[in-house]
């Protein structure tokens, strides 16, 4: 019997058409049959089609069911840091939940200008680093951001982005005295807004150092907007294509076509927002799911208009009037003043050229994020101190092993991650422990096991969850195994619930098309599936169902205990319901809105450790 405790997640990787963003918003995770754990590998279809097997011993296999969220391009980020504080208190007040965040440090980041003898030791590092390390004084960073960004750290000889390092650039270019400024080219992204989110607060904490920070959008969705938006100018080329539309979501059911080919998907869903099952046995939206899903879009679109109209000075009313107009000019935009200018690229350049008095006959000194991610932090004399957190980052899809065609960082390992878990819990020389998650679930059995581990590693030392673009089903199963969970504004989150695979009755099919199969078997419940050429007897039913009904009441429970809930309490926001983070902290789920920073403050205040004191933040 296969048990699929249903995720959500903004975070896949489809094809992305300049106008649409899609990604997948509900995902299973999967429990192992009664008699034996299957790796999740066939999880992840094809965002057009569901992941069907016709293989009849379904029991042998995994299916699942996966929902289009399309968005034209956006997802959830966070204010201002200025304004942070001030949305967790309005978190706070709603459903009259107790939601304290006053009693956990922001984690904002102050600059500090370096000191006459900190600054000599700097240039004295920089005179013997690497020469791989060296930059040209007056140089300005350059950041192409576009497509996928990871938030695992990426080796030097991959090609994608990774949102450990683009981080850490901004902070190393805000006290390089080697870098000017940063000119970023912002592209479609393929990513959640927990990431998005991460990377305005960064921008944001750079232009403290009163260096510039200046954006080229050639082309822009929501994202792209949103994180240009926190720059000090952002300048577009004539031939921009801004598709600031709105966003939708899109669901597609199958049950009428299975009707119509003799197919009868059997199927318990445990929970009235767990929708995945919908997609094989409905032929239109559950108001439960329609519910969700506009309290998810909501939350989203509420977040873009409020951190936008504060960017530009404008009211959120004659923001949202503005993209209602379906605007697609640039000179429009320009006009509105939600953008600098219209340049090229070249055009940029030169500008920069002319503000860092650079000569005309000579090239603007550049050095791209490739490159300046080789910079030591050490160089620049922003190493940490002698107290030590363990940063253990799970990201992607979970497992309990690794499938043989699975490449070597792909998803969350149960094996892999334990043993980090194991390592930092036996290691006295870590002070606490930071479990960064972006994962939309995976294995049942492998997310309890992490669980486990994560909660003894608990008893030894304070554990921070620190949850990215999403943590639902199995990635918030671990989440909520350490003592303070970090979300972002909004950070997909929850999705207690289960659905029961159980098997397609292809009885009328067989028929259609003169097949037929015989089954000689022992054991009452022995053809529980093997019979897929009948629907299930009623006492087959009724196993089926309470076998359902046992995950469910085990996933809610342990949710509950894992969070001081009561269990009637839980009930009430479990029911596989994904929620925003910021509506997720609201209601017991989520104990503070922030990022990565935010998190490692939560460690130092819980290890004892003062916030003015530097640690050493080690990644697993």
């Amino acid at each position: 019997m296969s048990k699929l405790l249903l995720f959500h997640t903004a975070h896949s990787t489809p094809r992305i058409h300049p106008r649409t963003f899609t990604s997948i918003l509900s995902r299973p995770l999967s429990v192992p049959s009664l008699s034996k754990c299957h790796s999740p590998s066939s999880l992840f279809p094809s965002i057009s089609s569901p992941a069907l097997h016709p293989h009849p011993h379904l029991q042998r296999q995994n299916f699942s069911f996966s929902y289009s969220f399309s968005t034209r391009a956006f997802d959830d980020s966070s204010s201002s840091a200025e304004t942070q504080n001030e949305k967790e208190e309005k978190v706070g007040s709603q459903s009259g939940e107790k939601f304290e965040t006053e009693e956990y440090p922001s984690g904002e980041v102050e600059y500090e200008k370096m000191s006459g003898w900190r600054s000599f030791v700097v240039k004295f590092k920089m005179l013997i680093a690497f020469p791989w390390e060296r930059v040209r004084k007056g140089s300005v960073l350059t950041m192409k951001l576009r497509g996928q960004i990871s938030d695992q750290l990426k080796s030097r000889f991959s090609s994608g982005l990774s949102l450990p390092q683009i981080c850490e650039n901004f902070v190393k270019a805000a006290y390089d005295p080697r870098i000017s400024g940063v000119y970023l080219h912002m592209e479609p992204l393929n990513c959640g807004w927990g990431k998005v989110e991460e990377i305005r607060r960064h921008i944001l904490n750079f232009k403290k150092s009163g260096k510039f920070i200046i954006a080229y959008i050639p082309a822009c969705g929501e994202k792209e907007y949103y994180l240009a938006c926190a720059c000090e100018e952002i300048y577009a080329p004539p031939s921009a294509y801004f598709s600031l539309y709105g966003l939708t979501v899109q669901a597609s059911f199958l049950g009428g076509v299975f009707e119509k080919i003799g197919i009868e998907p059997q199927v318990q869903r445990i929970g009235k927002y767990k929708s995945a099952g919908d997609q094989l046995t409905r032929k239109t939206m559950s108001e439960e799911n329609c519910e969700m899903l506009t309290s998810l879009l909501d939350n989203i679109y509420g977040n873009w208009l409020d951190v936008v109209s504060s960017s530009k000075g404008k009211k959120r009313e004659d923001v949202e009037n503005f993209i209602n107009e379906g605007i697609y000019k640039v000179e429009k935009l320009k006009e509105e003043g939600l953008i600098t200018n219209i340049h090229y690229d070249d055009q940029v350049i030169s500008m920069l050229k002319e503000r860092l008095g650079v000569p005309k006959d000579k090239n603007l000194l550049m050095v791209d994020y490739r490159k300046y991610s080789k910079v030591r932090k050490w160089t620049l004399g922003l190493a940490g101190g002698r107290d030590q957190i363990a940063v253990i980052r799970a990201s992607g899809s979970i497992s309990r092993v690794r499938s043989p065609l699975s490449a070597p960082s792909s998803g969350i390992i149960a094996e892999q991650i334990n043993e980090k878990i194991r390592s930092v819990r036996e290691s006295k020389r870590y002070k606490a422990a930071i479990i960064r998650i972006d994962s939309p679930g995976g294995d049942a059995l492998a997310s309890d096991l992490m669980w486990r581990e994560i909660r003894l590693l608990a008893e030894s030392k304070p554990v921070i969850a620190s949850m990215s673009d999403v943590a639902a089903s199995g990635g918030y199963y671990m989440a909520m195994a350490a003592g303070t969970i970090v979300a972002e504004n909004l950070t997909l989150t929850g999705s207690i619930g289960v659905v029961t695979a159980g098997k397609f009755n292809l009885g009328k099919l067989y028929e259609k098309i003169g097949f037929n199969k015989e089954v000689i078997s022992r054991g009452r419940y022995a053809e529980l599936f093997a019979a897929e050429q009948r629907p299930l007897r009623l006492d087959e039913a009724e196993l089926f169902a309470k076998s359902a009904q046992n995950a469910y009441k085990q996933f809610r429970d342990k949710a509950a205990f894992s969070r001081s809930m009561p269990v009637e309490k839980m009930e009430e926001v479990a029911q596989g319901r994904v929620w925003a983070g910021r509506d997720a902290a609201s209601r017991g789920l989520v104990d503070a809105i922030g990022g990565l920073s935010r998190a490692i403050a939560i460690a130092k205040h819980r290890a004892n450790i003062p916030q003015d004191r530097k640690v050493s933040s080690l990644l697993f």
